[in-house]
């Protein structure tokens, strides 16, 4: 059953995203993958099926702190080197052949065997001296996200506390549930639907990578853009004289308004100031001078009934907090 649900996440991400990322490919169908080898294994009538079957799932479990990671790493616009992934791949899957060993060597599980238990097939092992690299494994990674989520937090790299909250949640969710298994005897269909539940934090991960993405976006275009725009006297944000709101119509309900009516430019500048992005942040992630950046303002601050940065964040906390 669990291996049925776990496709389905898998099937909607193909089906239905379509900027599609291989690290959430990869996610998605390390899950299947895990949940097929706990069927396989509940399933199993002998000790070589028993083990083969705990192969598949180790085969998933091993990629999918990987995949996580690498989701972090993109949700929050951390750099990194090309050969990074390629590493923690290969890591992984050295990984891999070290817990698919029992049968073959005695490193992992110094012994093993196999017994069905209310109709269920179980494996009663006892661990070998190198059973403690997964572990550590696991704790290496743990240790990577939660820095990695730490550091964009304090450098307000996230645009919210919510979303620094559903990256701290699938982490603990995720990687807390495998280190539990290794300390506590866990039935596997309880590990089961918790990594299924989990899912659905990482998918508030991808609406985090989208957002990022769609300010990015901007550097495109704005390369091709040759605007000539007066040199105003006044500085790049106070510069721009807002509309008056109709009469009636307060601050935040004209602001409110104005929301709808930005265009994807403005709403992308609007999204950097929101994230707490400095100027020179914005120019050098759009790739556009001053004077454009002021041209954009007079704009956006005028559709808000706004004058200054200032005053656009103090009315949106203000709308937020309502």
């Amino acid at each position: 059953m669990t291996a049925v649900l776990s496709l389905l996440p898998l099937a909607f991400y193909l089906f239905w995203i379509r900027e599609r990322d291989q690290w959430f490919i990869l996610l998605f169908s390390s899950v299947l993958v895990i949940n097929i080898g706990y069927y396989a294994l509940s399933v199993s009538t002998g000790l070589g099926g028993a083990l083969a079957a705990n192969r598949v799932a180790y085969l998933g479990s091993v990629f999918l702190p990987t995949s996580m990671f690498m989701i972090i790493l993109n949700a929050t616009a951390t750099s990194y080197q090309k050969w990074l992934p390629y590493t923690l791949l290969g890591i992984s899957l050295l990984v891999f052949l070290v817990a698919a060993s029992p049968g073959y060597l005695d490193l992992y599980y110094k012994e093993v065997t196999f017994e069905i238990s209310h109709g269920v097939g179980t494996l009663n092992k006892v661990y070998g001296p190198l059973h403690p690299l997964y572990l550590l494994y696991l704790i290496s990674y743990f240790a990577a996200m939660i820095t990695v989520i730490v550091r964009v937090s304090l450098q307000k790299r996230v645009s919210s506390t919510a979303h620094s909250v559903i990256l701290a949640i699938s982490v603990f969710v995720n990687i807390g549930v495998w280190f539990i298994e290794q300390l506590i005897d866990i039935e596997f269909e309880f590990l089961s639907i918790s990594y299924i539940i989990s899912e659905s934090f990482l998918l508030g991960i991808h609406m985090i990578m989208k957002e990022n993405h769609r300010l990015k976006e901007l550097v495109q275009t704005q390369t091709r853009e040759q605007e000539t725009v007066p040199e105003p006297s006044q500085p790049a944000e106070s510069a721009e004289a807002p509309t008056e709101p109709d009469e009636g119509v307060d601050i935040a309900e004209h602001f409110t308004r104005g929301l709808a009516t930005l265009t994807p430019k403005e709403k992308e500048l609007f999204d950097a100031y929101v994230a707490g992005m400095s100027t020179k942040e914005i120019l050098a992630t759009f790739n556009i001078k001053e004077n454009t950046l002021k041209f954009h303002n007079k704009n956006l601050y005028g559709k808000l009934g706004v004058s200054s940065r200032k005053q656009l964040l103090a009315v949106y906390k203000q709308l937020e907090e309502q």
